[in-house]
């Protein structure tokens, strides 16, 4: 019995002594790359048209997710960008819009602005961001609170949020485009001022003030040139623990808001897109090793096709006057309850109603919104249904839009009513000659996003499971073996 008892012990401490000799592998380099406003399925609509080492290599070599989807309300920017790298949604990240209603400020805000910051390298207001509007902490932030913030961390894009949220609260900088002076900027969140390779950059590759380089494939060139050289000037994937580099191209949603989903001019981001990322890869090859670094490629938010399109060739499409409807209902509101102005706006199919000015009045707040609601689907008979946010969760309508309208309420930042329009509706109206597009439904065309891997134990493979934007911080951190961040809601993808 002692001699069993003493092979049981021996062979507990060899285990032990084995697995306290093996060192966790992680990857030198971690890649986000969110490209605004890319649907699913250009994937495959432009994929005769990719060179063989840009986004075919990620389809042909990578693991894609052909079935992810956006599990919130509305589909925007700043919100999609924040749910890649944090991992939950509106009502947790609290970032509910570009821009959003603040009820304890009564007053709208722009979701990066931080008033308490300079701009770093431009005296314009485009550079008083930072990430503090932003509730929870993301895939960066977790990387560097495992090994005591050794990791470093950088955002880079045309646009503030698409630098700064993915990024996180404790980046080391994140770097965003103002067309004012017609160069990268920061803000004193980060940095007294601009790094030198940064500044010399900046000489090389300025552009003339005033011009809008997002509404060009140029700006696509600028946003990996620009990451190229954060990869380089700060040794990222050449130390001993991960470190994490974001990229969001957001040219690509300038050009189709203005030109739609089949414009040449789309067409032409998407292949400068393509061309980029083959040279930008071939870089990650030579610089941190083939297989030695992990990328995903996602986007923020998907896009409809422009409703003079879909009309042309019989399909129905049109637009409703969310303006309109909240004039309507300030009138109906005023005339019940003697009251101006208890509706204080609309933004992306939510209505907003001003909870001081009506709690000032006492009035009830369900009341409101219950005379609100009948006058919305009254005066539009192309609103499905007018939601009560708060009541979401049961409201007579498909289960998956009553988890979107949750997922996305944030009593505080978003408004109290969602109006649910029939399919390619947008929320205002436009003439015939609007050949633009725009996103932020339910509905697949906007929340239906690829989601493809890459690189370090990635093995070529597709699913079509259903997965969610949230599982691809689940995913990220479980592959790195850290703990997800802190207001995470998604699992993990097991390939």
């Amino acid at each position: 019995m002692k001699q069993k008892a003493f092979i049981l012990l021996s062979f507990m401490l060899m285990a032990t002594s084995v697995w306290a000799g093996q060192k966790i592998e992680r990857p030198k380099l971690v890649v986000g790359l969110v490209v605004d406003q890319m649907r699913w399925d250009y994937l495959y609509y432009y994929y005769e048209d990719f060179v063989d080492g840009g986004l075919k290599r990620l389809i042909d070599e990578g693991y894609s997710c052909e079935n992810c989807m956006i599990n919130y309300v509305p589909t925007v920017t700043g919100i999609g960008h924040t749910s890649v790298y944090t991992g939950t949604t509106p009502a947790l990240h609290g970032i509910c819009g570009n821009d959003f209603y603040d009820q304890t400020r009564r007053a709208w805000t722009n979701c990066c602005r931080d008033n308490d910051v300079q701009g770093v390298g431009t005296d314009s207001k485009a550079g008083l961001c930072s990430p503090r509007n932003m509730l929870g902490n993301t895939i960066g932030d977790q990387l560097r609170l495992s090994n005591d913030f050794r990791s470093r961390v950088f955002g880079v894009a045309m646009k503030d949020r698409a630098a700064i949220l993915p990024a996180g609260h404790s980046a080391n900088a994140a770097y965003w485009y103002d067309n004012s002076v017609g160069h990268f900027i920061s803000s004193t969140y980060y940095m007294q001022e601009l790094p030198r390779w940064v500044r010399e950059f900046n000489k090389r590759y300025a552009t003339k003030p005033g011009e809008d380089q997002k509404m060009k494939p140029e700006g696509v060139t600028l946003t990996f040139k620009m990451a190229e050289a954060i990869l380089e000037n700060e040794k990222l994937g050449t130390g001993d623990v991960t470190d994490m580099l974001c990229v969001s191209i957001s040219g690509t949603d300038a050009i189709a808001h203005e030109y739609g989903t089949r414009g040449a001019q789309t067409i032409a981001a998407y292949k400068q897109l393509d061309r980029d990322l083959a040279h930008f890869l071939t870089l990650l090859d030579r610089r941190i090793g083939r297989g030695r670094y992990l990328l995903f490629l996602t986007a923020d938010h998907g896009g409809a096709h422009n409703p003079n399109y879909l009309k042309r060739n019989h399909l129905p499409a049109g637009g409703w006057s969310a303006g309109g409807t909240v004039t309507a209902i300030n009138k109906r509101l005023a005339e019940k309850y003697g009251v101006e102005k208890l509706a204080v706006g609309s933004y992306c199919d939510f209505i907003i109603l001003d909870h001081a000015r009506i709690d000032s009045a006492g009035l009830d707040l369900q009341q409101v919104k219950r005379e609100a609601i009948a006058e919305a689907e009254r005066i539009n008979p192309d609103i499905l249904r007018a939601v009560d946010c708060e009541q979401a969760a049961t409201a007579a309508i498909p289960q998956l839009i009553r988890e979107r309208i949750v997922n996305g309420y944030n009593r505080l930042r978003t408004g109290d009513i969602y109006c649910v329009p029939r399919a390619n509706m947008f929320s205002w109206q436009f003439n015939d000659d609007y050949v633009g597009t725009t996103h932020g439904e339910w509905n697949p065309y906007d929340s239906h996003i690829p989601l493809v891997f890459l690189g370090w134990n990635v093995e070529h493979g597709s699913t079509s499971r259903p997965v969610r934007i949230v599982d691809i911080a689940a995913t990220v951190c479980a592959r790195l073996h850290i703990q997800m961040p802190s207001s995470c809601i998604g699992d993990a993808i097991e390939f």
